[in-house]
This record gives structure tokens, C-alpha cells and sequence, in this order.
């Protein structure tokens, strides 16, 4: 009784990865991940300035009422926190996501 082969459909180790990852050589990957672990870096830094921010907060408010003129030096700290979170975590976010890494 010869032994008939049976084609078997090849299929992935993971299925969950996006078609577009899927045919990466070893180099494309080692740059992705990188990307991505930029991109999360960016987000911890972000993270951690929305805790400063947050702290700032409980001053702002008093800061500027109580400050005489243009010396209200918490709040130009908060708009500065603020601006930081903006930067970071919308770069981080694009990192973590598909558009390429710029060296």
C-alpha cells in the first residue's frame, strides 16, 4: 500500500501579526522593533510628565491668581508639561504605529 502525501496549507506561527509584517526580512524586523520600542519610550516619557503635570495643577490655579503681572512661573512650567506631553505621545504614538522610523 503506497503512502499518498497530502498537501498541508502552511500556516504561520502567528496569525495575529498584520499582512504587512508578515514577509519581514531579519533586518526590517530588528528596525521595527526598534521603532516601536522608541515609540514607547516616548509614551513613558509622556506618562510621566502628565504625573508632573498633574501635581502642577494643584498650583496653577493659585499661581495665577495671586502672582503679580507676568511672574507666574508654575504656570509657564505647566504650559511647558503640557507641551512636552503633546510631543511625546503623539510622536510616540506614531512610532508605535506603521509609519516609518526618520534616522
Amino acid at each position: 500500500m503506497p503512502r499518498v502525501r497530502q498537501k498541508r496549507s502552511r500556516s504561520m506561527a502567528n496569525s495575529l501579526l498584520p499582512p504587512e509584517e508578515r514577509n519581514l526580512t531579519p533586518d526590517q524586523v530588528e528596525a521595527l522593533d526598534k521603532r516601536r520600542d522608541l515609540g514607547h519610550t516616548f509614551l513613558v516619557i509622556a506618562g510621566q510628565f502628565a504625573v508632573i503635570a498633574a501635581i502642577l495643577l494643584l498650583w496653577v490655579g493659585q499661581d495665577l491668581t495671586y502672582s503679580p503681572g507676568w511672574a507666574h512661573p508654575i504656570a509657564f512650567y505647566m504650559a511647558i508639561a503640557l507641551g512636552i506631553i503633546v510631543v511625546f505621545g503623539i510622536t510616540g504614538i506614531v512610532l508605535r504605529k506603521g509609519t516609518p522610523r526618520l534616522d
